[in-house]
């Protein structure tokens, strides 16, 4: 990769760890659900008028948004919300490699190789860990949310490996559609419409701010520039760079929030960054399906 191309490739991988720090001050604005929808709704609109028409079926697209919309990103900022650290929940979500490996295993009988088999076993030890430290210092009902969150995250990245997306900037910005009138939905049942109406009234220039990072920046930007690395570069060369965002996550936490570091979770995070890499980055029996395999998951994998 040219000098140009790794720099745009660490620039994504900042993009997507700084995110989480967005969506912890996100949080201080809106209730997780109602901030979720207003994600997605910033995502797809205007950029669903300009992506061309969805080039998978219907069903990929509903289901993903389901899953991912509304399951994974719901779990995650309600998660967060509950008391979840932003650098934290950045590092967790790495985990969803793991599920992802154990999803096709079952759905799609995709047999990973010794080396991934140990990876998991490792990035499973980085989560024990880190539960360790966050039940002696932080909420614990928090993180379980992160790790349902990473769980989903897992289902449907095996949900897009069957869809095959050729675009995987039109086909989120699609599925963007999705999770909007869900997710407000919820919001109003579990929230309150008096708790969202006061968070809309309340909204300034900070709270437009989050939700324009995490729509267009993280999303449109992040998936746009990701995938002109993917079309330009082998997945095995563009794929590690995704094992920066729990590095941006923490160190941009520990820099803007005062979120502390403890040696435990120092601990837990070099086994799972260790764990996923030997996960994600290792090929499986099927060693003819393992590029496509990798630029798919290089896509679906890395996104916060």
């Amino acid at each position: 990769m040219p000098p140009a191309h790794i720099a745009l490739a660490a620039l994504v991988a900042a993009v997507w760890g700084v995110n989480f720090v967005v969506i912890e001050i996100g949080l201080d604005h809106f209730p997780p659900l109602l901030f979720s929808a207003l994600r997605f709704l910033a995502a797809a609109l205007p950029a669903v008028f300009f992506v061309g028409r969805p080039k998978v079926a219907w069903k990929w697209i509903v289901g993903v948004g389901l899953v991912l919309g509304v399951a994974k990103f719901g779990l995650l900022f309600t998660g967060m919300d509950q008391g979840a650290p932003a650098g934290l929940s950045s590092l967790i979500l790495q985990v969803q490699a793991v599920f992802t490996a154990l999803f096709a295993f079952v759905a799609l009988g995709e047999r990973p190789g010794r080396v991934r088999a140990l990876g998991m076993a490792v990035a499973l030890a980085g989560i024990g860990v880190a539960a360790v430290d966050e039940g002696m210092s932080g909420p614990l009902l928090g993180f379980l949310l992160c790790i349902a969150a990473a769980a989903c995250w897992g289902v449907s990245n095996v949900m897009t490996r069957k869809a095959s997306p050729p675009d995987a900037l039109n086909f989120m910005v699609w599925v963007s559609l999705v999770p909007i009138l869900p997710l407000l939905g919820l919001s109003l049942l579990t929230e309150g419409v008096d708790r969202d109406m006061a968070a809309l009234r309340s909204l300034d220039w900070t709270g437009a701010g989050v939700v324009v990072y995490v729509a267009w920046i993280t999303t449109i930007f992040g998936f746009g520039a990701w995938g002109f690395l993917m079309r330009h570069h082998p997945a095995s060369s563009v794929a590690p760079f995704s094992l920066l965002v729990p590095v941006f996550g923490m160190s941009s936490a520990a820099l803007f929030l005062d979120e502390s570091i403890s040696p435990l979770r120092w601990c837990a995070a070099a086994l799972l960054v260790g764990g996923v890499a030997l996960t994600s980055l290792s090929g499986g029996r099927k060693a003819g399906d393992v590029a496509a395999v990798e630029s798919r998951e290089a896509v679906t994998g890395a996104r916060t």
